[in-house]
């Protein structure tokens, strides 16, 4: 079974950055990135970062947000710049494989105006 070890997230001021980074363990994943939850969903994807590190992101996050990855250690990382209230809310790190996907346990981001 996956595991995921999230880290980063806080609370700053509207304008502020944040770092949110996930390592997974073993595998090999085709894709990993970042959902939160949004109106009406469940949850949406924020950034994901395929095996050959093509990214999409969120419009709402275009410009501000960088997603990369360390495949050797198996790490995600989500720098967010330019933080806006509306991106406050609770950060997932996901993971898929061939085989298997994962969810992290969610780290909390907070941004106040």
């Amino acid at each position: 079974q996956v595991q995921l070890v999230e880290s980063g997230g806080g609370s700053v001021q509207a304008g502020g950055s944040l770092r949110l980074s996930c390592a997974a363990s073993g595998s090999i994943f085709s894709i990993m990135g970042w959902y939160r939850p949004a109106p009406g969903k469940q949850r949406e994807p924020v950034a994901l970062i395929g095996s050959g590190s093509g990214t999409k992101y969120d419009d709402s996050v275009k410009g501000r947000f960088t997603i990369w990855k360390d495949s050797a250690k198996s790490t995600v990382h989500l720098q967010m710049n330019s933080l806006k209230p509306e991106d406050t809310g609770v950060y997932y790190c996901y993971v898929r494989s061939t085989t298997t996907t994962s969810w992290g346990q969610g780290t909390q981001v907070t941004v106040s105006a």
